[in-house]
């Protein structure tokens, strides 16, 4: 069985990829179909479905099916905030660098 750790690393794991961050931003306003996400994201369908699996399996997104369409969601909404953080950090460091890079 897994422990915390194991666990804590999977989900940051699944989101340690370029697309996949492109997929949760993509998410960040609600639901989507697939149909819609692979376009927006400029992937491949086959790639962007290994993505959103991965990080279904992760417990990141949700999905469901209506008809023939899958839809996908953000599945716990801190993960948005997990996403704001790491974004004002990576701003704080390039705003660093650029003013090391004055003087």
């Amino acid at each position: 069985m897994k422990d915390l750790v194991e666990y804590r690393a999977e989900i940051l794991k699944s989101l340690a990829q370029p697309t996949r961050l492109k997929i949760i931003d993509f998410l960040r306003d609600g639901e989507r179909c697939v149909c819609e996400i692979f376009p927006a994201i400029s992937e491949e369908q086959s790639n962007t479905s290994r993505h959103l699996n991965m990080m279904l399996s992760a417990g990141v997104l949700s999905r469901r099916k209506e008809g023939l369409k899958i839809y996908y969601a953000i599945n716990h909404p801190e993960i948005l905030e997990v996403m704001d953080i790491v974004t004002r950090i990576v701003k704080q460091d390039i705003s660093r660098r650029h003013k090391l890079l004055k003087t």
